[in-house]
């Protein structure tokens, strides 16, 4: 296995400092109670395996354990360094028990083009500086990272409005979560100002068979409220209704695309219930979806949360060279709520969108570009653009 550096959990170090192959040897020869007991201890110990390892823990635990933050395991870190040789009944078997374990699985650097285990995790570290990172942020947020990877497991393969339903019901979840609720204790958040009397939050023009969708509420950064959500529910309606709307624009006023939800307005509905059907009904990612081949999003600066969610639908998006990406949900204790589990995925991958979600990190455009999270790069008077990677 790699060599650790000081950036990688003290867990991790210990774990390459105390086990060796006669500890998996154990392992082979007994199917046990016992076994299951001593992978359950290993595991407490060792959050990353190589795929010879992680297949004896497997194999001895049978069914248990499935890993989770309640049992002590908010992650598991499987070293990609080296393909390993597993039979093709390994490699689905553990692929299997993978997918049923119930926190997000890292797979760290190495080739994972080639190594069989790579598309079963549920995201992507380079390196361990960059695992780290996420186990940081998983380690705060056990359940939101739960949450958020079973969500993208179950939902790759569904029609996208069956998939935003599972992502509200997931989202309402965690609106009734301890993370969230302390969040909300400890975030210092002024009350929603009213917007200005008579500006409406999204501009509406029409000409002929285009019709032009700008988001006004340039000194909230674009933040999207309830109010500014209305207005585009109401204006994709008549998208669909109408037929003779033949190309549907989405930008932004000022300085910014959008700087995503209106924090001020998080934790406002009754109760998650009654959220989540409000979600069910006026739900702008659910329009899009139905009128997405007519969309294209044009994005400047930051396009952060539901800003980035609900372009990632468009059939196009074009962006500056001063624009940016980022899903900051997991430091609220939340998951992408405005569609972008749905359609995020649909654009970059599981993986990706996982890496985006759990890592928190800024996303830029020239990446963002190569990713095919973008479709167009404009820099100054030409437009860029790359085979996605």
């Amino acid at each position: 296995m790699r060599s650790t550096t000081a950036s990688v959990p003290k867990r991790y170090q210990r774990y390459r400092e105390r086990n060796s192959r006669s500890t998996w040897g154990s392992l082979r020869t007994c199917r046990t109670a016992g076994a299951a007991r001593a992978a359950r201890a290993l595991l407490n110990i060792s959050p990353s395996l190589e795929a010879a390892g992680l297949l004896e823990t497997a194999l001895a635990a049978g069914a248990d354990p499935v890993l989770s933050p309640l049992s002590g395991h908010p992650y598991l870190l499987i070293d990609l360094g080296r393909p390993g040789t597993l039979r093709t009944s390994e490699r689905d078997a553990l692929c299997e028990w993978l997918n049923r374990q119930a926190c997000p699985v890292i797979g760290l650097a190495g080739d994972v083009t080639t190594h069989p285990l790579a598309c079963a995790c549920d995201v992507l570290a380079r390196d361990c500086a960059d695992a780290a990172a996420l186990i940081g942020n998983i380690e705060a947020a056990p359940l939101a990272a739960l949450v958020l990877v079973q969500l993208l497991r179950v939902t790759a393969a569904m029609p996208i409005a069956q998939a935003l339903i599972a992502e509200s019901l997931a989202y309402a979840t965690l609106q009734a979560g301890t993370e969230f609720r302390s969040w909300l204790a400890a975030a210092p958040r002024a009350a929603a100002a009213p917007d200005p009397a008579g500006r409406a939050p999204v501009l509406i023009e029409r000409q002929g068979a285009q019709l032009s969708l700008r988001l006004n509420r340039p000194e909230r950064r674009n933040a999207l409220s309830v109010g500014m959500r209305d207005a585009l529910f109401e204006a994709l309606e008549l998208a669909i209704a109408d037929r003779s709307i033949t190309q549907v624009t989405i930008s932004g006023a000022g300085a910014c695309f959008s700087a995503g939800g209106e924090l001020a307005e998080f934790g406002t509905a009754p109760d998650p219930a009654t959220a989540h059907a409000v979600r069910s009904t006026r739900s702008v990612a659910a329009l899009l979806g139905r009128c997405a081949d007519r969309v294209t999003f044009r994005v400047h600066g930051a396009a952060v949360g539901a800003g980035v969610e609900m372009a990632a639908f468009g059939r196009r998006v074009e962006a500056t060279a001063d624009a940016f990406f980022q899903l900051p949900e997991i430091r609220y204790g939340l998951i992408p709520g405005a569609g972008g589990c749905v359609s995020l995925p649909r654009r970059i991958g599981r993986q990706r969108t996982a890496y985006l979600a759990l890592s928190g990190q800024r996303l830029d455009a020239r990446t963002a570009l190569a990713w095919g999270l973008i479709d167009v790069l404009q820099e100054s008077k030409s437009a860029t653009r790359v085979a996605h990677a």
